[in-house]
Order: C-alpha cells, then sequence, then structure tokens
C-alpha cells in the first residue's frame, strides 16, 4: 500500500486549481447546452440581483475589466438578452437592465448551477459543509490581508500623485 502524500499548502493549492478546473468545465458544458458561456450567465445572474446597475460597476462586481465587460455585453444586448438605458444626467454611462428572454436565460442558468452544487458539494455532510465554509472563509481573508498590503505597498511605491511637491530629503 502507498503512502499518502503529505499535506502541504502547496498540494492544497494544486487540488483546489484542478477542482476549479474541473468544475468549471462541467459548468461551462452544462451551460452551453442553454447557448450561454460562464462569463454570459455570470453577467446575467449579476443582473438579476443588481439591475439597473453600470459596465463598471458590473466589471467591479464580477472581477474583470471594463473592457470585457463592454465586449460581453455588446455580444448580449445584439442576442436581445440585456438592455442599456441612459441614465438621466449621465451621458456616458448607462444602466443595464435584463430583457425578458435574459431573464429566462438567467433563471434557467441558475437552475442548471443549482443542479450541479446538489450534484457535488451538496453531497457532503452539514457537518463537512460547515468547516469547509470556515476554512474557506479564513483562507479568503488571508487573500483581503495580502491584497491590502500590497495595495499599500503599490501606493508607498508610486510617490507622491502628480502635481503633488515631493517630499524632501532632510540629512
Amino acid at each position: 500500500m502507498s503512502e499518502r502524500p503529505a499535506v502541504t499548502p502547496a498540494r492544497i493549492w494544486f487540488r483546489f486549481l484542478r477542482l476549479h478546473q474541473r468544475g468549471h468545465a462541467a459548468m461551462s458544458q452544462r451551460l452551453r447546452r442553454l447557448g450561454l458561456s460562464i462569463a454570459q450567465f455570470d453577467l446575467l445572474s449579476t443582473l438579476t440581483e443588481a439591475e439597473g446597475i453600470t459596465q463598471r460597476d458590473l466589471a467591479e462586481r464580477l472581477y474583470v475589466t471594463k473592457g470585457n465587460v463592454s465586449g460581453l455585453v455588446d455580444r448580449l444586448v445584439e442576442a436581445g438578452l440585456v438592455d442599456r438605458r441612459a441614465i438621466p444626467g449621465d451621458r456616458r454611462s448607462y444602466a443595464l437592465h435584463l430583457t425578458t428572454e435574459g431573464r429566462q436565460a438567467a433563471q434557467a442558468g441558475m437552475q442548471v448551477q443549482q443542479v450541479f452544487v446538489t450534484e457535488t458539494i451538496g453531497r457532503l455532510k452539514d457537518v463537512d459543509l460547515e468547516y469547509l465554509d470556515q476554512v474557506i472563509s479564513r483562507w479568503r481573508d488571508t487573500f483581503r490581508a495580502l491584497e491590502q498590503s500590497e495595495a499599500a505597498t503599490t501606493v508607498a511605491e508610486a510617490g507622491p500623485a502628480q502635481g503633488e511637491p515631493k517630499a524632501r530629503r532632510t540629512a
């Protein structure tokens, strides 16, 4: 009988990445049957929760660039799933809304997602789900702390903003 490899942060990291890839591929395949990509589904499902947001706000929620969201929104508008509406007093931004077809597509995708979740992580015992939630929450907190630390370092390295006087060095 072979021994199980030692549990290390690197091993957990790679297992997490592989599990993410498997889940992503499985959901992608299921959503394709509905005529949606994962990115399209993410956008549509986000709009079910925050209809009327701008592309900028949507990009922040989806953790993607405004350029990525812009192209995705263009395709969903052309497909008749999303509608851009002018925001009174703001000639540069548009509020994003689901069309009836877009809402139906989002609901169908959410049903597919719920079935997938039930078939996979939903098979874990309640005690395991509770423990997993605690561990993932702590792991998320380490990411947040790292992001804050890196953001502070980036600001410090950037120096004063343009137009601000530089600090004088004293001997």
